[in-house]
């Protein structure tokens, strides 16, 4: 069971590793197991709040990249990506929006006007989110009674 509340904690069948499998559901980059007609790549990073069309670009850039310049994903993991790899995805959103910010491949994807512009509105939606009083710091630090 997960120990924190994260989407992305370990144990909580969501990698937290830039991982790839087949028919393994802690990796990042799942091959479904079955017969051909079946066959697709599943990428298990992004919620069901991220951006299909953005997530998906990235993905195929991320793909792209690396068939472009020939580069080894290692081998497959077979049992607990969790136990075999160390968590380096972010699972914060300020980590997430640096990672983006300094990333050096999607920018001769994206373009560098794109990946600005992004960063900033996230940016600006981030700390208008600390801005708000949760129910939760409502409850422990507000409440009189």
């Amino acid at each position: 069971m997960p120990t924190a509340a994260w989407r992305l904690a370990p144990g909580a069948y969501a990698p937290n590793a830039p991982t790839w499998g087949v028919n393994n559901r802690t990796v990042s980059m799942r091959i479904p197991a079955g017969g051909s007609e079946n066959r697709r790549i599943e990428h298990r990073v992004a919620g069901a709040d991220a951006n299909i069309y953005l997530s998906f670009a990235a993905v195929l850039a991320g793909i792209h990249h690396g068939l472009s310049n020939e580069l080894d994903p290692g081998p497959a993991i077979t049992g607990n990506a969790y136990e075999q790899a160390g968590a380096t995805l972010p699972n914060q959103w300020r980590e997430a929006l640096d990672g983006f910010a300094a990333a050096a491949v999607l920018p001769h994807y994206l373009g560098t006007e794109y990946q600005t512009l992004y960063h900033t509105a996230k940016t600006g939606e981030l700390e208008r989110f600390y801005e708000a009083v949760s129910p939760l710091e409502y409850e422990w630090y507000l409440r009189t009674d």
